[in-house]
């Protein structure tokens, strides 16, 4: 059975720090802006959002098991650990806190790196990450300027950041951001 909002959000916030909880909350807020302006159900993106990090704290050894242990996207292992804490999160929101609703469960998992043909609510809660009010890194206000024209050109510019400072770091690149970012690309 699932939690209620009020029981989801004492289990959450219990497994992080303060300031990713208070990071969880600005992503709450504008998942349910971003859905109400652009027509997702802006109940299903609240919960998703207070989900979509349960996981960000977890020992990597124990990301690393339930994802092994559950038939998970075994490929997530040869790339950024930042990567697993999504994929994790949406299998445990089922499991451990009753979400059954397949539309909330892929938004979870797929908040880091998008993915080819992402829902309206995938959209929402991926953005959502990358502009809420506690954001602050080069580029994120361009980000909240684009999402106030569309939810597509919101992500393109969110993952053009993130792809931008991954080269710049010279580091591997998570192949589905950049095909999730030519799908969006090629939506427009």
């Amino acid at each position: 059975m699932a939690l209620s909002r009020e029981g989801l959000i004492e289990a959450v916030s219990a497994q992080m720090p303060a300031k990713r909880w208070k990071h969880t909350q600005g992503v709450m807020e504008s998942a349910v802006v971003l859905a109400e302006k652009y027509g997702a159900d802006p109940v299903k993106a609240d919960i998703a959002a207070i989900l979509h990090d349960v996981a960000k704290y977890w020992p990597v050894a124990e990301m690393e098991a339930v994802i092994r242990d559950n038939g998970l996207n075994i490929e997530l292992l040869h790339h950024d650990k930042q990567l697993w804490h999504s994929e994790v999160g949406a299998f445990v929101a089922e499991r451990d806190y009753g979400v059954s609703d397949s539309e909330i469960i892929n938004a979870i998992r797929w908040h880091t790196s998008g993915r080819v043909g992402m829902s309206l609510l995938d959209k929402v809660v991926c953005l959502a990450d990358y502009i809420e009010p506690g954001r602050d890194f080069p580029g994120v206000e361009y980000i909240r300027e684009q999402a106030q024209r569309s939810l597509e050109e919101g992500l393109i510019a969110g993952f053009d950041s993130t792809i931008s400072l991954l080269l710049s770091q010279r580091r591997v690149i998570y192949p589905l951001t950049v095909l999730s970012r030519n799908d969006l690309i090629v939506q427009l």
